[in-house]
Formats: structure tokens, C-alpha cells, sequence
């Protein structure tokens, strides 16, 4: 009878510790007027999750994925960052705003520091603020994507080889940490690009309808490049006014290639550059058999911040596959540590994590807008040209001083 009892208790045991599949909440703004770029995460983190679950997801589970609407700010990301955790989320993926994820960021080394054992994770797949890897930078936050130094730099860099970028700038950016960070590179890296930012704007977020008057202001100036930061509505109405309003001078940017920016632009977006962490061309036959297999199964090339979206999430794959359950369940400190050496390879290169910072050392792309172009956008006849390709270690910017992070014990 006894032996009878053990068995069921060894069954009920081995039911019990494959009872707890990972589960990771996409905290994004999924509807509204700003939900374009929260739907583009959406979309990747699926199709990265459907190839770790056709792969054998993890410990017999499939890895379960969760959408939080976030509405667009930092107080509703933070409501429903509580929801995910209390449904039972050990990771956390967000992206699209810097706001947000300092928010995020912040709420989870509370939470975690209240909660030893149950620890929360974000995977931060698109908040590029500095502050996120420096003075905020801690142990539970992992960067997949690139932060405004990263950018810059490689932005700056090549189109001075490309003979580009002229000798006076005007910086335009959004009034807040992301906009600033980009503000103060641009102004930083006067002396490798050989100009001068004779004129910069910040202005209010999402809240402007036309830029005309800003463009105005950039004619004005009578600059050879407008270097911005500007993403979402910012951008694509920035791109609309600049088409109107007949500018001349040349775009440096880093999110050009969000649906809608070339078309807004028109013709008038030929020799415009972006600094970006995907471009399928960029990775020859690699990369296009990436581009074919998403849009089978999304019905839709990867665009904007779709590639490095995907990418983020398979590094965190790849560590999870690496990391051994504890009696059936996920330690999620030992998941990081595992991350912090991993590398993924990509139609572009390595991506490594920096343990230091929890900064990915991703390759960047430079591209510049062309009817050369293998992949059309928008509709229209043009694309992104690749001009150069920078592995991570080429494209990195030094730890900041700012961050302090505490590792657990």
C-alpha cells in the first residue's frame, strides 16, 4: 500500500515539475493612434516565440506569450506589468517607448528586491534612452537593441565617408530622455563628422500635428543635414511637412524605415541615411531566407524594429535552452547569468551580451534610401541600400561610468 502511495506521489511529483512553462507578457500599446509600433513588436515576438515552441519550447512546454496593453504610457505599463506578474510572468517584453521601460525598469528591481525567488526579467527590445544600460542599468534589464551613443556614432561615421553629411547641422528631437540622449550625441560627434550643429529643437511628444512650422525653422537654418531621433507620429509627420515645405537638406536617422516614412516623404526621401540593426539585404542569401520565412508567416517583410525584435527573443532562447530546470521551474537568475554568455548568430553577424551593462553588442547597418534597393517600401519604388555593415564590437560605445549594477549574491 505504501509503495502504491509512493508511486502516485512520484507521478503527482514529475506532473508537478512540468507544470510551469515560461511565460513572458509583451507589455506594448496595442491599440489607439500610437499602437502601430506596439502591434510591429507584437507581431515579432509571436514569430520568434512559434520558432522556440516548433523547436520544443522548454522543460516540455511550450513558452506562453501574453499581450498587456499598455494605452501609451508609463502609469497603465506599470498597472499591467503588476497583471502579468500576478498571472505569472517571469519575463517582461517592451520597447517601443523609454518612458515606458524606465518605468518598467524600475518597477521590476523593486519588485524583485521585495520578491527574492520570484524573479522578473525585461527584455527591452526597443528603449534606447542611455539611462537604461547607465545610471539605471541593473541586473534584471537586458538592452537587445541600441542606445543613442551606438547609433550616432555609426550614423555619423559612415556618412562622413559618404561624403554626406556637409559642414552644418540642425538637430530636431523629441523633449524627452530618448530625444535628449540623441540631442547630446549628435552634438558629441561634431569633431568626427566634421560639422556643426548650428541650430537643435526638442519639442513635445506625439503631440504635434504639423511640422511646418519646424521645417520652416530648418530652412531657415539653410543646413545640409537634419540629424533626428524622432520615431512614431514625430517622424512621419516630420517626413510629410519636409516633402511640403520643399526641403533640401539630406536626413540622418535611426528609425526611417517605420512604415510610412518613405511614402510621407516621397522622392524627396532619396539620399536620406539610417543607422538601423536590420536591413535584409545587408545579409546577403542569410537574410533573405529570414525576410521570405517572417513574411510567409506574418504576411510582411520585417520592417522597423521587427528584426532586432525577433533576434532579442532568440538570444533569449538560446539561453533558456542552456538553462536546466530546478525542480520543474525556471530560476530566472541563473537564466540571466546564462545569457550573459551567450551569442547568437544572425544573417548579420553576432550578437553578444555585455555582462557589465546588459547591453547586446549587436551589428548595425547604415543605409541610405534608393530605387537600388533590393526591398521596396511603402509601396513605392524605393527602399534602404546598405552601405556598411558594423559587427557589434565596431559599432560599441564604451560602459557608462553611471552604471552601478548589483548582481545577486
Amino acid at each position: 500500500m505504501k509503495m502504491h502511495q509512493l508511486a502516485i506521489a512520484a507521478i503527482f511529483a514529475v506532473g508537478v515539475a512540468q507544470a510551469a512553462p515560461v511565460k513572458v507578457a509583451l507589455v506594448e500599446t496595442l491599440s489607439g493612434p500610437q499602437a502601430s509600433t506596439g502591434l510591429l513588436y507584437r507581431s515579432a515576438a509571436q514569430y520568434a516565440i512559434d520558432r522556440i515552441n516548433a523547436a520544443g519550447g522548454w522543460n516540455g512546454d511550450k513558452v506562453q506569450l501574453v499581450d498587456y496593453d499598455n494605452q501609451g504610457g508609463p502609469a497603465g505599463a506599470s498597472d499591467k506589468l503588476k497583471a502579468a506578474i500576478a498571472d505569472g510572468a517571469q519575463f517582461i517584453v517592451s520597447g517601443a517607448s523609454s518612458a515606458v521601460s524606465g518605468q518598467l525598469t524600475e518597477d521590476i528591481r523593486k519588485y524583485n528586491l521585495r520578491n527574492p525567488g520570484k524573479e522578473v526579467v525585461l527584455l527591452n527590445v526597443g528603449a534606447d534612452a542611455d539611462e537604461l544600460t547607465g545610471e539605471k542599468c541593473q541586473f534584471h534589464h537586458f538592452r537587445f537593441s541600441a542606445n543613442a551613443q551606438i547609433r550616432v556614432k555609426a550614423l555619423i561615421e559612415v556618412m562622413k565617408k559618404e561624403n554626406a553629411i556637409g559642414s552644418k547641422v540642425y538637430a530636431i528631437n523629441q523633449n524627452y530622455s530618448w530625444g535628449q540622449d540623441f540631442q547630446n550625441a549628435t552634438i558629441a560627434n561634431e569633431s568626427v563628422g566634421g560639422y556643426k550643429v548650428v541650430e537643435k529643437t526638442l519639442h513635445d511628444v506625439n503631440k504635434i500635428q504639423d511640422f511646418a512650422p519646424y521645417v520652416a525653422k530648418i530652412s531657415a537654418a539653410n543646413v545640409d543635414t537634419v540629424i533626428t531621433g524622432n520615431w512614431s507620429n514625430d517622424l512621419l509627420l516630420l517626413m510629410k511637412a519636409a516633402k511640403a515645405g520643399g526641403l533640401k537638406a539630406r536626413f540622418g536617422t535611426t528609425f526611417l524605415d517605420q512604415p510610412g516614412n518613405i511614402a510621407n516623404a516621397g522622392d524627396a526621401a532619396t539620399g536620406h541615411y539610417i543607422s538601423h540593426l536590420f536591413n535584409a539585404e545587408a545579409g546577403g542569401k542569410e537574410g533573405d531566407a529570414f525576410a521570405e520565412d517572417y513574411k510567409t508567416k506574418t504576411g510582411h517583410y520585417p520592417a522597423f524594429i521587427e528584426g532586432q525584435t525577433v533576434f532579442g527573443m532568440l538570444m533569449f532562447a538560446e539561453a533558456l535552452k542552456n538553462t536546466k530546470p530546478e525542480a520543474g521551474k525556471l530560476n530566472v537568475n541563473l537564466w540571466a547569468l546564462t545569457l550573459e554568455k551567450t551569442t547568437l548568430k544572425t544573417p548579420l553577424g553576432d550578437i553578444t551580451m555585455r555582462a557589465e551593462d546588459h547591453q547586446a553588442l549587436a551589428p548595425v547597418v547604415v543605409s541610405v534610401v534608393s530605387k537600388d534597393a533590393k526591398y521596396k517600401v511603402d509601396g513605392t519604388d524605393m527602399g534602404f541600400k546598405p552601405v556598411a555593415l558594423l559587427t557589434g564590437a565596431q559599432a560599441s560605445t564604451p560602459v557608462q561610468a553611471t552604471c552601478k549594477m548589483k548582481r545577486p549574491s
